[in-house]
């Protein structure tokens, strides 16, 4: 599914039900703009401020909400930090100028469960098969990066783990650095005893994805 853009006279919104986790920031954030549910459009620019829209597309953590500006206002700049993000029993969310499945983005929560139907973006599979992986793993020693943003290319290894190449910090759900790289192999079939690092577990486990 590609992005869906509902226009307004000064914004128009972007959805991609690919990538939705239905997190419901959108929602919870401003429910006259956003109505799920609701017969016809559910995304409604012009109920809200320009400003306000932003604020809600720039806190989807998965990059499903996106934005065109018509006011002259900025897009939504690169981070100044590339982040990798480990969601306890959940997956990984990814803040950086990612380049993955043809597109580069902003922001993408990738499975790392093994079940999501729609690989290598999370669906909530996590939820429904109970995963179980800490979000706050062993920290490693490693050096500042001499860059810490820039682009990063996601490239998920047929049958194995998710291959990210460029500048990122990998932190703990609450924000500790667990290791500093311009290279890494995570887990995505959800077997690694190193997780959120590939261990090689997916070939014993026969991972398809």
């Amino acid at each position: 599914m590609a992005t869906h853009f509902v226009e307004g006279k000064t914004i128009d919104v972007g959805f991609d039900g690919k990538k939705c986790i239905h997190s419901r920031n959108c929602v919870l954030g401003h429910p006259e703009v956003f109505v799920p549910n609701a017969p016809g459009e559910w995304i409604h620019p012009e109920a809200a401020s320009s400003e306000a829209i932003v604020r809600v597309a720039e806190n989807c953590p998965s990059g499903a909400i996106t934005y065109r500006r018509k006011d002259g206002g900025p897009p939504e700049a690169p981070p100044v930090v590339n982040l990798v993000r480990i969601r306890e029993n959940g997956p990984l969310a990814i803040n950086a100028e990612l380049v993955i499945d043809g597109e580069t983005v902003l922001r993408a929560t990738l499975c790392r469960c093994g079940a999501s139907a729609r690989k290598p973006f999370c669906d909530g599979s996590h939820t429904k098969t109970g995963f179980a992986a800490t979000g706050e793993p062993a920290v490693k020693e490693s050096q500042p990066l001499a860059v810490r943003n820039g682009p990063v290319k996601a490239t998920p290894q047929p049958n194995g783990p998710l291959r990210l190449d460029g500048n990122l910090e990998i932190v703990s759900g609450t924000g500790r650095t667990i290791d500093r790289v311009t290279r890494a192999f995570l887990c995505r079939c959800g077997h690694s005893q190193n997780k959120p690092f590939c261990d090689g577990s997916h070939k014993a486990a026969g991972f398809v994805g």
